[in-house]
């Protein structure tokens, strides 16, 4: 009987598409066997999500779909996860799948897939930011609670230009404008803890890498999937780092997952 791991796999993945990469999906909790996985841009409806093929991995899920874009998912294994809630609070009208909470393993886990923001200036990058002032909001309220919480997601920002291969010819990206840099400043600021770069403070290290311009082969990412972890968790952070070889399996996500390993 195999021991029981001495540390939490948490681990965030944009799947880019659900249904057609699940063999993908499959492969990597078989081969890396995350305790908890936040799961993005599912592109499925709600009633679409694989959740038999998964409970054969050996996973509960939660999750809520969207029919062609957006959705998230919180994947437990062994278990399954409690559902907290399934919106930001504060804007009623918006009703796009971007945001999952729910307590699994004695932690909070929140998953998000905040809005990409392009093109900018316009009504898309607009969103995006009141997206993020939201999260900002419900973040802190996170943090007052005491309880050991994780934000993990595609958060659609490259924090600095050292977690970009090259930020030139980026410059007009929505992904690098101050004011998407400033809020997840901000939220570095409330007390999260940004756990790759905790980790790596020196290293170059990516989780995405766009489809065109041979940005994979020549190792030309950017890091935009992010694990934020509260005050009352941070401590128990022991690694970090992605799962890169994901990214280099035929017709994969444009996405690595990015992991973290806690103390129990």
């Amino acid at each position: 009987m195999a021991r029981p791991r001495k540390t939490l796999r948490l681990a965030t993945y944009n799947v880019n598409g659900i249904r057609s990469r699940l063999p993908h999906l499959l492969q990597w909790l078989e081969r890396e066997r995350p305790d908890i996985a936040c799961l993005q841009e599912l592109k499925a409806r709600h009633e679409a999500f694989p959740r038999a093929e998964l409970e054969a991995a050996g996973y509960g899920a939660l999750w809520q779909g969207q029919t062609s874009w957006n959705g998230v998912a919180i994947l437990a294994r062994g278990s399954e996860p409690v559902e907290i809630r399934r919106r930001l609070p504060g804007e009623r009208a918006d009703e796009h799948a971007r945001y999952l909470e729910a307590a699994v393993a004695g932690i909070v886990v929140a998953c998000i897939y905040l809005p990409n923001g392009n093109p900018q200036p316009g009504p898309k990058f607009d969103y995006k930011l009141r997206w993020m002032d939201r999260l900002l909001r419900h973040a802190k309220t996170l943090i007052d609670t005491g309880h050991p919480v994780a934000i993990a997601g595609d958060y659609n920002v490259v924090p600095t230009d050292f977690d970009i291969y090259n930020p030139r010819s980026w410059r007009k990206d929505a992904l690098l404008q101050p004011e998407s840099r400033e809020r997840y400043a901000k939220l570095l600021a409330q007390g999260w803890t940004d756990a790759l770069r905790a980790k790596h403070p020196d290293d170059r290290i990516y989780t995405f890498w766009d489809y065109f311009r041979e940005h994979w082969p020549r190792d030309a990412g950017l890091r935009i999937d992010h694990v934020l972890l509260s005050p009352a968790l941070a401590p128990r952070l022991r690694a970090a780092g992605v799962d890169r070889w994901v990214r280099g399996e035929p017709k994969a996500s444009d996405h690595a997952p990015a992991w973290v390993a806690l103390s129990r």
